[in-house]
């Protein structure tokens, strides 16, 4: 174990930039540190600045052949800059769009034309920069686009991450080619530091501690950065839908009125994100109880150090030859796990994964 990991992104949005600015800003970081976001500074044997970046997709031609440390802050991107990212020696390379760009999103992502130019093929990209880690940063509602890049990454023998809600990690078809490849995988959907999803599990998990009956609850969420004008799109949001709510309902037994997800796009907010949470319970006497939350957070650094554990989860589980999804690391930091359990159960056994108490 130690050595780099080298790490290949999808998807050269606002997550993708946090992610790589996260890793420069805590690169000093001292191994007994405490640092907001992250498990572990020294995480198995791999501290933060192990992270190598060597390969990243895009179809924005406003970032593409742009080395990867000027185009996090390129095109549409609108996460506050919080670290100085030098020359990265990483060109970004034209991606097959696929449908990784909804019509009404081709002028907001600047789509080139491929006519012009021609995309690359992902996974000898992959073995040539002999990646560890690819991640998947794709836009809410891309089937097919994630679909390509998790076989490039079985194709190239690489670690997958999906950070978004599709369903591959927690899809059994899925999860049974990656274990059969030799290749580790962890998804669906990651999770925030504080977000929306976790702060709302947290409600819940509340009250069923305390013996008060769940009986409805909503969560709206606005933005107004291009994932919240891409969900507008409300043909792009079933997996979300699915991925948030059950994220949600799944520590509740019995079905509930329920209703989670994105509700609207507000462009002045750029890289904030508000949710409003309502939950209402039935306590002792049949007397009904009330929580009214409103979160707002900057988005995109979110989630960035959760990815930061994921991608040393997964370079663990390729140093120890583990493949298949990674029940650990998964249902600790993603909505949509191949297991759902309470989140401190999830912690526990990422905890016992990087002592070698636990195979997934």
């Amino acid at each position: 174990m130690g050595g780099k990991i080298k790490v290949a992104i999808a998807g050269v949005g606002n997550c993708a930039s946090a992610l790589i600015q996260g890793v420069f800003y805590y690169r000093n970081a001292k191994e007994n540190e405490k640092v907001p976001g992250l498990m572990h500074v020294n995480f198995g044997g791999y501290h933060i600045r192990d992270i190598e970046f060597v390969a990243a997709f895009d179809v924005n031609k406003q970032k593409i052949g742009k080395d990867l440390s000027e185009a996090i802050f390129s095109g549409s991107n609108c996460v506050p800059k919080f670290a100085d990212v030098p020359n990265l020696g990483v060109k970004v390379l034209p991606a097959p769009i696929l449908d990784g760009v909804a019509p009404h999103m081709r002028e907001a992502f600047s789509v080139y034309n491929p006519k012009e130019i021609e995309p690359v093929n992902v996974a000898d990209v992959l073995r040539e920069v002999d990646a560890d880690i690819l991640i998947n940063y794709l836009p809410v509602g891309s089937y097919e686009g994630t679909r390509y890049y998790a076989q490039a990454a079985l194709d190239a023998k690489v670690g997958f991450i999906n950070a978004i809600p599709e369903f591959i990690a927690s899809d059994p078809e899925w999860g049974k080619k990656f274990e059969t490849n030799g290749v580790p995988i962890a998804g669906d959907d990651i999770k925030s530091q504080l977000g929306s999803t976790i702060l709302h599990r947290t409600l819940v998990q509340l009250m069923l501690d305390r013996g008060i009956k769940p009986i409805k609850t909503y969560q709206l969420n606005i933005g107004g950065n291009t994932d919240f004008l891409n969900m507008t799109d409300e043909s792009r949001l079933k997996t979300k839908r699915v991925s948030k709510t059950e994220a949600v309902t799944s520590l509740v037994p019995g079905a509930i009125p329920t209703r989670i997800g994105p509700s609207d796009y507000v462009p002045f907010l750029d890289d904030t994100k508000i949710a409003y949470i309502y939950l209402e319970g039935e306590k002792f006497g049949g007397f009904p109880v009330t929580i009214e939350v409103k979160l707002t957070v900057v988005d995109s650094p979110n989630s960035a150090g959760v990815v930061i554990d994921v991608i040393r989860a997964v370079k663990l589980a390729l140093d120890r030859g583990i493949s298949g999804p990674l029940l650990s690391i998964s249902s600790y930091a993603f909505k949509h796990p191949p297991v759902q359990v309470p989140d401190y159960v999830a912690k526990r056994w990422v905890e016992e994964f990087i002592e070698g108490k636990r195979e997934r």
